[in-house]
């Protein structure tokens, strides 16, 4: 059976992990000495050997993806890193560059190593603003020490990193988007082709990578591909950030190989559902990924295990909710959240995400048709695959699988105008004993 590790979350429980001399008594900045002696095809290869995958979201092999870019251009060649963590459900990337942004950082300098670039940006979500600070407190230290800015170490390599605050849409973590956002615009996807690595940034060769997937470049440099192919599976290889919340005794962020089954992580690092309640149905990857039930409680969290149950890993953020909680209630949630961060660009996703909530309220208020349930899977069907971007796609998935095996809770809701026995309004929020909000515990340890 797979054990948990520490990789990326090695300096979470270190008081100085976050400071320039905390980082570096423990290793830090190693890799990327090894990496200025290197050629930049021969990092991007590495990369490729090992495997690594984009843990944004979308699982695209990391190596593959930085060899999409012409270095014949005569144009500078840009690295951007999504940090605009949006997902519902998703809070790995905020707590790593909470305790850890040396090493994001460093990622960061290994990759522009490999892609020639000497101009590399941070996108952060607006809302975020303590990673923000340690952010800013990193990068100046890290200029003030000559591992930023003109001639790294005397290296000869020049690499600059720009902090960008976002202002608050959840459409920015489209990497598209994102970009017209950095660049002074409304963020909206773009068309494409052209696609980023050809023409992104200011119409330059750009890489988008999100901040678990940089940071793990620095791991793979430092140890090798051989021991970061010994985690997780031969497709999914490597460690993976589990972001758990829900009906679950310990929320939090911990860290498993990748492949690891879903019930291990949430009985052997979480306690398991919270007493007197059964698991009834979860996300795999935040809301935007269809739900699974009790019945999928043991696959495999890696991109091919999770798709064969018919999900998508997506940023492994794993919402689990119990036999309490009402699942209609919380799509009808979900999907008022993507109403309201649709950036109206396209009418499928504009107008569809209305309708959907408006049926969907009329279903739980009680005044629910059972044609009703005929206009949710048309109105999802035109959604799906013909919105501008993924955002249309995500609003669908938790609707069209919450009726695929919630049919029957929908149903109840409209013959009788009520929920059924033993749903409980706001199951879902974890309190202590005394009744009040328990917050999420922090690096993984349970709570303060």
């Amino acid at each position: 059976m797979p054990e948990p590790v520490k990789v990326l979350t090695k300096r979470y429980d270190q008081a100085d992990g976050h400071t320039l001399v905390g980082y570096r008594n423990t290793g830090g900045f190693v890799a990327v000495r090894d990496a200025l002696d290197m050629a930049p095809g021969d990092i991007i290869q590495m990369v490729k050997d090992a495997g690594l995958r984009g843990r944004g979201g979308a699982g695209f092999p990391t190596g593959v993806k930085w060899g999409f870019v012409p270095q014949d251009t005569g144009k500078p060649v840009y690295l951007v890193v999504n940090a605009d963590e949006g997902e519902p459900g998703t809070f790995k990337d905020r707590e790593l560059m909470e305790r850890d942004p040396f090493l994001l950082l460093e990622g960061m300098m290994i990759a522009g190593r490999a892609l020639n670039s000497h101009r590399a940006f941070i996108f952060l979500r607006g809302e975020y603003l303590w990673p923000g600070i340690r952010l800013e407190q990193a990068i100046a230290e890290a200029y003030s020490h000559g591992w930023l800015g003109k001639d790294i170490q005397g290296s000869g390599f020049d690499f600059d990193v720009t902090l960008h605050y976002g202002a608050g849409a959840y459409i920015c973590g489209e990497e598209t988007a994102l970009l017209d956002a950095l660049e002074g615009r409304r963020g909206q996807p773009r068309l494409r082709p052209p696609f980023p690595a050809v023409a992104g940034l200011y119409a330059c060769p750009t890489v988008i990578n999100n901040v678990e997937t940089i940071a793990t470049v620095p791991c793979i440099l430092e140890n090798g591909v051989d021991w970061f192919r010994s985690m997780g599976t031969e497709k999914s290889p490597g460690p993976k950030l589990f972001c758990v919340s829900g009906e679950v005794v310990r929320p939090g962020n911990y860290e498993w190989p990748m492949g690891t089954p879903a019930r291990q992580i949430i009985e052997e690092s979480c306690g398991g559902m919270l007493p007197g309640r059964t698991l009834k149905f979860w996300t795999p990857g935040g809301s935007s990924t269809p739900l699974l039930t009790d019945e999928h409680y043991d696959v495999p969290m890696d991109f091919e295990g999770v798709a064969a149950a018919g999900s998508l890993l997506g940023t492994a953020a794993m919402m689990m909710f119990s036999d309490r909680t009402s699942v209609v209630e919380a799509v009808l949630n979900w999907t008022r959240f993507y109403e309201h961060e649709s950036c109206g660009k396209c009418t499928p996703c504009r107008e569809g995400t209305f309708w959907l909530g408006q049926v969907l309220q009329r279903i739980v208020d009680g005044n629910g048709r059972e044609e009703d349930l005929v206009v949710l899977d048309e109105v999802c069907d035109s959604i799906f695959g013909r919105s501008f971007c993924a955002l249309g796609d995500g609003a669908t998935s938790p609707i069209k699988s919450s009726l695929q095996y919630f049919r029957d809770e929908y149903l109840h809701l409209i013959n009788h105008g009520r929920q059924p026995e033993g749903i409980e309004p706001h199951a879902g929020v974890v309190t202590d004993n005394s009744g009040r909000h328990r917050p999420p515990s922090v690096a993984g340890v349970g709570y303060a």
